[in-house]
């Protein structure tokens, strides 16, 4: 008995965080139902229209928001930033810059350089070792 290969399906919610758009702002279709691997595939190379404007003009999830101001997701909840922004909205606040955003890019630089720090340090130290 050759048992009947089924397809894996996600949730809508899994399948919004990885095409990276924001659940409330996808068709009611989308939503509804489970989404097979082989449909995120679909979507993600060839994206209908409705996909492409959302990714375009938003409203984008927190991640997203975070990598566009170029500052974390956290940085995002101490300056009470918890909903979905759209494009002009982010565009806007880069545009104004505030004091927090220029401050949470600026610990966010700090951050990544401490992190490459830390990289050559630990890839040093393993040649040394080698």
């Amino acid at each position: 008995m050759a048992s009947q290969k089924t397809s894996q399906t996600m949730k809508p919610e899994t399948a919004a965080k990885k095409l990276n758009v924001y659940l409330p702002a996808t068709p009611e279709e989308f939503r509804s139902g489970a989404v097979s691997r082989d449909e995120l595939h679909a979507l993600q190379t060839d994206p209908p229209e409705w996909l492409r404007n959302l990714r375009r003009d938003g409203p984008h999830p927190r991640q997203v928001v975070a990598a566009r101001l170029g500052v974390s997701n956290s940085a995002l909840a101490r300056n009470g930033i918890t909903d979905a922004l759209t494009t002009a909205e982010i565009n806007a606040l880069k545009a104004e810059m505030p004091e927090w955003l220029r401050r949470e890019r600026a610990t966010q630089a700090e951050v990544r350089e401490e992190a490459a720090r830390l990289k050559a340090r630990d890839a040093e130290r393993r040649s040394a070792d080698a």
